[in-house]
């Protein structure tokens, strides 16, 4: 079972909030928007298989996260509000398409059910490329990050999937490597999900685009869409207090 971080306390009348991380990310990398959203409900964070302390697998497939994060569903008890985002947004709709009485709302982070073009496997190369033996601690990693072109906001993302200690990145990067085009991709499923569906994007992003919409609404009929001003992709991070805003007043409506 998926590796998770929980915060707050079972609510009678709310039911719990899972948050899906993305490609390369953590539980943790949400810690500080769970800590805030968990004063009115149970939030829990989990580590998508080959990441942070989650078991390692042979596959990403979207199919396969969806059938872990219904896993973690059945132990901690459902049905569930779920928010994902990229990565963990994908696996959260196929979830809600095959497993849609698991779930009550729905918040999707700025992707879009369809296969993207661009490649993310120049990361890897760059995290493979970071000489860890001598790192002592994550800002010499990011040193060797900016020196390879990362931006200093991703340079802090990856970092934060680092092991100092061990000397090793808390990523399985063979695995993501090879199954890269499964994760810029998106399966074809049948299925609906009617629930209520928020397609929360950061007004400066391009992953969810107008031309997207009538697949988006023929999968999730109830689907409603909002953006983030002066945001990006990475909208949690870049408007964190604005996109807590959000996901609590969608969630508790």
């Amino acid at each position: 079972m998926l590796s998770f971080t929980e915060f707050g306390d079972s609510s009678p009348d709310r039911p719990p909030l899972i948050i899906a991380h993305g490609l390369y990310g953590s539980g943790r990398n949400w810690g500080v928007i769970a800590k805030r959203l968990s004063d009115t409900r149970r939030v829990i964070t989990p580590d998508m298989r080959n990441h942070g302390s989650s078991p390692r697998a042979a596959t990403q497939s979207y199919e396969d996260m969806a059938d872990d994060l219904a896993d973690l569903i059945a132990h901690i008890g459902g049905p569930v509000d779920l928010c994902g985002h990229s990565m963990g947004g994908k696996a959260a709709m196929v979830l809600g398409l095959k497993y849609p009485h698991l779930l009550r709302r729905l918040i999707v982070a700025d992707i879009a059910p369809v296969p993207y073009s661009h490649t993310q496997s120049h990361q890897i190369a760059a995290m493979r490329a970071v000489d860890l033996n001598a790192v002592t601690r994550r800002s010499e990693a990011a040193e060797q990050l900016g020196a390879q072109g990362v931006e200093p906001a991703l340079q802090s993302f990856f970092t934060q999937s680092l092991d100092v200690a061990g000397k090793r990145w808390l990523l399985n990067l063979d695995v993501l490597e090879a199954e890269m085009p499964n994760i810029i991709g998106f399966p074809e499923i049948e299925g609906q999900f009617t629930n209520p569906t928020l397609f929360l994007t950061g007004g400066d992003s391009a992953y969810v685009l107008r031309e997207h919409r009538p697949l988006i609404k023929s999968l999730f009929p109830a689907a409603r869409f909002a953006k983030l001003p002066n945001a990006g992709h990475w909208l949690h991070a870049e408007r964190p207090r604005e996109f807590e805003a959000a996901v609590r007043a969608y969630l508790d409506a």
